[in-house]
């Protein structure tokens, strides 16, 4: 598997600003959310942060996991379902929320088990967006998004003393 041509790499800054820009076009579409649905893990940082801005008390996760082996590849697993209390009607009033939507086949698997729950994530590519309702950014197929909490703080030298031969 070849690594994608483009980088974005997103600070936690940068990724807090977006996660708030979410739930202020969430805010802006009138939902009345009754509850969020975050998909783990990706989905956590996001739906605490919007959670937090529209005072949505109701949390609750779905896990999928997608194997990459020679027996199973790409086949999605729900490793932790929703509630049937979330499933009454078909997820009415429910804010799905993850960080981002690549290929859609996650959230096609959640989609099915809360069919009229509102999705919606901070980044979306192409092939994904058609599964969501909200997003905040579009970034290219090809493109890696590396997330602030897979990255890691290293120390630089200064200029001064690594110019010193």
């Amino acid at each position: 598997m070849s690594l994608p041509e483009k980088a974005f790499p997103v600070s936690w800054d940068q990724f807090h600003r977006d996660a708030r820009a979410l739930a202020w076009r969430l805010a802006d579409n009138g939902g009345e959310w009754k509850a969020i649905v975050c998909i783990t893990r990706g989905g956590l940082v996001p739906a605490a942060i919007v959670c937090r801005e529209l005072n949505i008390r109701l949390i609750e996760t779905v896990c999928v996991a997608s194997y990459h082996d020679y027996d199973a590849q790409g086949q999605m697993y729900v490793l932790k379902g929703i509630s049937e209390e979330l499933k009454a009607d078909g997820g009415q009033g429910v804010l799905i929320i993850d960080d981002l939507t690549d290929t859609g086949k996650t959230a096609a698997v959640v989609r099915a088990m809360l069919p009229k729950a509102h999705f919606a994530a901070v980044y979306a590519k192409p092939k994904g967006r058609p599964q969501v309702d909200t997003f905040v950014t579009e970034v290219s197929q090809d493109t890696w998004i590396y997330f602030p909490w897979d990255m890691g703080f290293t120390y630089q030298e200064p200029i001064a003393k690594s110019s010193r031969g």
